[in-house]
């Protein structure tokens, strides 16, 4: 039962904001809840001292309490979406999709911040003591030394990085598809090859250089963002939102990208249109006009043609497929 992995959710570290909801044999669901929105997290034991968690997180930000657990090791991928983290220094960094994140949990509490709202992702965890003997027993002929590879990729408690490495990703869109019968043996088995892989991979040909930014930075940029989102109307120029930030123009396109995964104006220009989209929808009384007029087009042909060149087709078109369907 899993109960021997985690007595309780406060023993385990996770805070007082995370709640079980449901629990089958080898499987527990968590929800966490905040005022922006909601994440579950839908945990499986896998061996004694080993869990994986599936991460799918719909909020803009939350408070995490979670207080290390003696955990000796814990990867994360990111399948969708970024969320921010903070190392030791005080800098700032983003996960994104297809990227890979060693730590120790030793830095984890605090606000989280989600800049897209949303994370999907796979967490796998390795308790000190439960997780080596499990593997040795269980695995007897892997030789796996969780401590060794704690000490390789986390030194003083650094966290590594890793972007978009292809035999990490088929190792995750495996997992990621694990066939439902069978689920916590191919556990069993992808993980095993996982650690197997770090085993032999020296980190320091495999670690990116990931930027970090300053958070004054990143609280300047995420100050634009809720600017130009907030009034859609409304098209700025890349002058009048460096005077705003207070940032060199170069600066605020270089964090303004780091924090939420595309330029300014490409970022603008799809959340315009997927605006523009749900008006089509659910305000059939107007226009193709006056919905690009509310989005600050004054041209309904290059309105018309920034909503192809996102969403695929015609904004005509879409309001008529969405009706009949």
């Amino acid at each position: 039962m899993i109960d021997d992995l985690f007595e309780s959710l406060d023993s385990a570290g996770f805070g007082s904001n995370v709640h079980e909801v449901a629990a089958q044999g080898e499987c527990r669901v968590l929800r966490l809840d905040d005022e922006t929105g909601e994440a579950f997290m839908t945990m499986y034991r896998v061996f004694d001292g080993v869990y994986l968690m599936y991460n799918d997180f719909h909020l803009k930000s939350c408070v995490s309490e979670y207080q290390n657990a003696d955990t000796v090791l814990c990867i994360d991928h990111c399948r969708e979406g970024r969320i921010e983290h903070e190392n030791t220094l005080g800098g700032r960094y983003y996960m994104e999709s297809g990227d890979l994140r060693i730590d120790k949990r030793v830095h984890h509490d605090g606000t989280v911040e989600l800049p897209l709202s949303h994370y999907h992702g796979i967490t796998i965890g390795f308790m000190n003591g439960l997780s080596q003997a499990a593997l040795r027993r269980e695995m007897p002929s892997v030789d796996i030394d969780l401590d060794a590879l704690a000490a390789k990729f986390c030194p003083g408690n650094k966290e590594f990085l890793l972007r978009v490495n292809e035999t990490v990703n088929l190792i995750f869109s495996q997992l990621y598809h694990a066939p439902k019968d069978i689920r916590v043996d191919y556990f069993k088995v992808k993980i095993v090859e996982l650690l197997l892989w770090l085993s032999v991979i020296d980190p320091a040909q495999h670690n990116e250089q990931r930027q970090y930014f300053p958070a004054n930075q990143t609280e300047r940029v995420k100050e634009i963002h809720s600017l130009i989102t907030g009034s859609l109307e409304k098209t700025y120029t890349a002058e009048e939102l460096s005077k705003i930030s207070g940032m060199p123009p170069a600066t605020l396109r270089k964090v303004f990208r780091a924090v939420y995964g595309a330029p300014i104006y490409q970022y603008i220009k799809s959340y315009k249109m997927k605006a523009a989209a749900a008006m089509l929808i659910s305000e059939k009384q107007l226009s193709i006009s006056e919905i690009a007029q509310r989005l600050g087009y004054d041209n309904a042909s290059k309105f018309s043609a920034a909503f192809r060149d996102v969403m695929g087709t015609a904004p005509q078109n879409y309001r008529k497929r969405q009706e009949e369907m």
